[in-house]
């Protein structure tokens, strides 16, 4: 197994042996309730919950978020999530796709178009390895790998400063991001990867041409954490631990974002744990809502608990909207049922 296989299995086993979640509720939809309905006015078998992202129609406004790829755990994992979502009808990424890229005998891992051919699937790379050779023709590459209707660009800084041996030259990465838009024929996504991404930050990328952001705000899985566990030595385990909680909260990010684009596609992720949270973050604004850690952990344990999850998730979803007086996802979003208790 090479160095990249080994670090991707490690971030497997990590994220679901150890404790590397953020220490404090920072999501920041604790501080939002919603406005109870005692006389809703809806039959709750009629409420709807489809909606659309990037001109696709799905189920419901969950994103299995991207995870994982490049071992045979992964392709385990990735081929059950794939099922799950053609059977509901949800979003799907995957986990970065630079060793498909690099070691073309892995690609199955990734390569879940067949399980699921009418699903929006995200290919993902790091935005980073634009500094170290990658250009179009990769970038084609992990988007033909998995057919995908989009290019997700994940942005990690910090973890790259806590991994040993991280790719820590950012210099110069905005022009050749605006270039590979310019270029590639499918939509890219703009993605943190736990510690948020604001409104400044935004405005950068959509003039660069990005199509879409998933705010993937802090509150969830730690990476810092992650690389903290895997560390060589005493220094960058505890550098990891320093930044452990570091980012900005998921709401913070979304509602700062929306207020500068209010049309621009927006994904919601980073410590969403619940149909509950969804439903806040679409009500401030998100299209779709990320989860990553419950599919995870859903999916390494059988097809049934992700069947079990995304049921869960959908009825706390509709629950939502039962009792705020919403018949569909779209009325949701322009309610005012949703109370900052702060305010």
């Amino acid at each position: 197994m090479g160095d990249t296989q080994t670090r991707k299995a490690d971030h497997l086993r990590i994220c679901l042996e150890e404790d590397v979640q953020f220490r404090k509720n920072t999501n920041g939809f604790d501080r939002y309730r919603f406005l109870h309905h005692c006389l809703p006015e809806l039959d709750y078998n009629e409420i709807d919950l489809s909606t659309t992202f990037l001109g696709k129609t799905l189920g419901s406004p969950f994103l299995i978020s991207s995870m994982t790829g490049g071992t045979e755990q992964a392709k385990i994992i990735n081929y059950r999530l794939a099922e799950a979502a053609q059977t509901y009808k949800l979003a799907m990424g995957v986990g970065s796709q630079r060793i498909a890229v690099e070691k073309p005998e892995v690609t199955d891992t990734f390569a879940v178009r067949n399980i699921a051919p009418d699903i929006p699937l995200f290919a993902n790379l790091g935005a980073v390895q634009l500094n170290y050779t990658y250009g179009i023709d990769e970038c084609l590459r992990a988007v033909d790998i998995l057919e995908a209707d989009a290019l997700i660009f994940h942005l990690n800084p910090l973890q790259e400063c806590i991994q040993t041996n991280g790719d820590k030259n950012f210099k110069g990465l905005l022009d050749k991001i605006e270039k590979i838009c310019s270029k590639i024929p499918v939509p890219v996504i703009a993605k943190e990867v736990g510690n948020g991404i604001s409104p400044q930050m935004a405005q950068y990328l959509v003039n660069a041409g990005i199509s879409a952001i998933d705010v993937a705000g802090a509150g969830g899985t730690s990476w810092a954490k992650v690389e903290s566990e895997r560390a060589n030595n005493a220094m960058q385990r505890q550098l990891g631990q320093t930044f452990a909680d570091w980012g900005i909260p998921t709401a913070e990010c979304l509602v700062g974002i929306r207020n500068l684009y209010p049309k621009l596609p927006a994904i919601a992720s980073g410590g969403l744990r619940n149909g509950l949270d969804g439903a806040k973050a679409i009500a401030l604004g998100a299209d779709l809502v990320g989860l990553a850690f419950p599919f995870l952990q859903a999916a390494s344990d059988s097809p049934e608990a992700i069947d079990n999850l995304v049921q869960l998730l959908q009825a706390e979803l509709k629950t939502v909207l039962f009792c705020t007086g919403n018949g569909t996802i779209a009325e949701l979003k322009q309610s005012n049922t949703l109370q900052n208790d702060n305010k």
